[in-house]
């Protein structure tokens, strides 16, 4: 993948967190707020926003598809896995075009890079085991 899209993935990461924690703050408001800031670099702005609307509508039925998955509520997850978690979702179940093991393999970066001590393995475990069910026939080859 793209150093550009990796850098969306990090920005829709960085809002997503900040969206949890405030919230007040539309999610559309964040994303316009670090698109003015520019901090977010060179990005691959469509797929940001890809990200960001997908799970924006999504997240509800996301947290439901998770629960099964966790090994403890959902209000317990760390809001950095969370996102994590449903960004790597949503590529899961809807970005067919990225193979499963980029879309972990970035998953886990991401959670090596701004989760606790162990979100990657976390992480590497739900993950895998959603692949498990979305990806049969991919991960078959």
């Amino acid at each position: 993948m793209s150093r550009a899209r990796s850098k969306a993935r990090r920005g829709a990461l960085q809002a997503l967190y900040q969206w949890q924690l405030s919230g007040d703050d539309s999610l559309s408001s964040i994303e316009a707020q670090l698109l003015a800031e520019r901090e977010l670099g060179d990005i691959d702005v469509d797929y940001f926003h890809e990200l960001l609307t997908q799970v924006d509508r999504r997240w509800a039925e996301f947290d439901t598809r998770l629960a099964p998955m966790l090994d403890r509520p959902l209000e317990q997850l760390d809001p950095v896995e969370r996102a994590i978690l449903w960004l790597g979702l949503y590529e899961l179940d809807a970005r067919w075009d990225i193979p499963f093991r980029v879309v972990i393999s970035e998953a886990l970066e991401l959670a090596k890079q701004f989760g606790g001590d162990q979100a990657h393995r976390y992480v590497n475990a739900v993950l895998d085991r959603l692949a498990r069910e979305l990806r049969v026939a991919e991960r078959a080859l």
